[in-house]
């Protein structure tokens, strides 16, 4: 059997009628054996959360079937077993007035279930048999951790390689629910936000794929974001580690983990743009000087500085600080040390409760450290190959407002004021993009 290629639909390109149609002309015009992955389709997610929120007031959502019915036509036995399953979910909620992590995820996973069967039947319809692959039970394994689950290769495999290649003998397409997967006890667990890519990519890897092509509707990668930066140029390509530190610090184009199945297989992953045909962007093995630059801001984001005297004759402090957070499940989104301080930048929602976390280390030093914060910061990121080379040309109005610096031989991370965050991102774009000589 040739290689299969990979196509995942994200909720946008699942929306509107005629975008529907162009993402079927995409299946139709693919002559290697296809592989489709979706999302739930524009707006089920979000309506699905916030029949969960009434839940956890003890109301219910009125309208909520009738619109995920409007929405999912032509499969009547799959839409009225899924709505059933539902309404007990979300009635049983509503009567204890709690959501538990296993029972959101539930909610959550039918927005895929339904898009997966609706989307096989349209393809169906225009004579490309088609058959729906619910990833959880086609056993596609995660670490079972809701709300943002890991996918696990290795049981994976077997699973999935032999319910799509069931499928493809058959000659039919396979249509595979996104974000969700297996969790503990048979449990659906979902991937977090933008989770379908992450479920393409992985798939793609186990089954031996030698691309994948995410389609998005007018969103590509590129420079910066053009909604903040006029003169963001589209970047053509990208390494796969310049493509996770992007999607690490903000990049929403991308799942974070979206990358590493891609790396480890050293398949080829292509985001591309529904709406306008030839805006792509193909992310594989680093060339040398490509001389790419892309940046992102995350803000606000919270800084915490940690003052340890004789840092570095104390052994273990980053370790000790590491496994504090991690204790207290908070994500660290970079850390930078100078001889006695540690600077820790967590989500800004988590800025308290890391402060909370990390008191008693501090008040039980006995060596006069200290902690402040958390403070309100913008987090400006500029990544590319070798550009480390490039904080000599940060001019003093920028260097001077920082808070901190952080690289690596690909990142150059600025805290900065959150005030001057979007000033700093277009002046650092300015400079490294858009005064530098050939294309993105």
């Amino acid at each position: 059997m040739p290689t299969p290629l990979v196509l995942k639909f994200g909720g946008a390109t699942l929306g509107r009628e005629d975008r529907v149609r162009k993402t079927v002309g995409m299946v139709r015009e693919t002559t290697a054996p296809r592989v489709v992955v979706v999302s739930a389709r524009e707006g089920v997610t979000d309506r699905l959360k916030k029949a969960l929120l009434l839940a956890e007031g003890g109301k219910q959502d009125p309208t909520l079937n009738a619109v995920l019915a409007e929405l999912h036509p032509g499969i009547p036995e799959v839409l009225q077993k899924n709505l059933s399953a539902l309404t007990g979910d979300l009635r049983r909620a509503a009567a204890s007035r709690k959501v538990s992590p296993s029972q959101g995820d539930a909610v959550l996973a039918r927005g895929e279930r339904l898009s997966a069967h609706w989307y096989a039947a349209r393809l169906t319809e225009v004579g490309l048999p088609a058959e729906a692959l619910e990833a959880d039970l086609m056993g596609l394994e995660t670490d079972g951790n809701f709300g943002g689950a890991i996918i696990r290769p290795l049981p994976s495999r077997g699973p999935v390689r032999n319910a799509i290649r069931s499928v493809l003998r058959k000659g039919r397409v396979p249509v595979i629910t996104g974000y969700i997967g297996r969790g503990t006890r048979g449990k659906v667990a979902t991937l977090g936000r933008g989770g379908s890519d992450y479920t393409a990519t992985s798939v793609g890897c186990l089954i031996g794929a030698r691309r994948t092509v995410l389609v998005k509707t007018d969103v590509s990668l590129f420079t910066a974001d053009p909604k903040l930066i006029r003169r963001a140029e589209p970047v053509r390509r990208l390494s796969y580690e310049e493509a996770e530190e992007l999607a690490q610090f903000g990049a929403k184009v991308l799942h974070p983990l979206t990358v590493e199945p891609a790396r480890q297989c050293g398949m080829e992953v292509a985001v591309e743009s529904l709406d306008f045909p030839g805006l792509s962007t193909t992310i594989g093995p680093a060339i040398a000087n490509v001389g790419i630059r892309a940046m992102t801001l995350l803000s606000p984001v919270a800084l915490l500085l940690l003052r340890v005297p004789g840092g570095r004759q104390r052994k273990g402090v980053i370790a000790d600080v590491s496994r504090i957070l991690s204790e207290a499940r908070i994500n660290v989104v970079t850390l930078y040390t100078s001889s006695a301080l540690l600077c820790i930048l967590v989500e800004s929602a988590q800025g308290p409760r890391a402060r909370a976390a990390l008191l008693p280390f501090v008040e039980g030093d006995g060596l006069g450290a200290s902690l402040n914060g958390p403070l309100p910061v913008a987090l400006v990121t500029a990544i590319g190959e070798g550009i480390a080379a490039d904080l000599s040309r940060l001019p003093r109005s920028i260097s001077s407002k920082v808070y901190g610096v952080s690289g690596t031989t690909r990142t150059l991370s600025l805290a900065v004021p959150v005030s001057r965050g979007k000033h700093t991102l277009r002046e650092v774009h300015r400079l490294l993009v858009e005064e530098r000589s050939g294309p993105a």
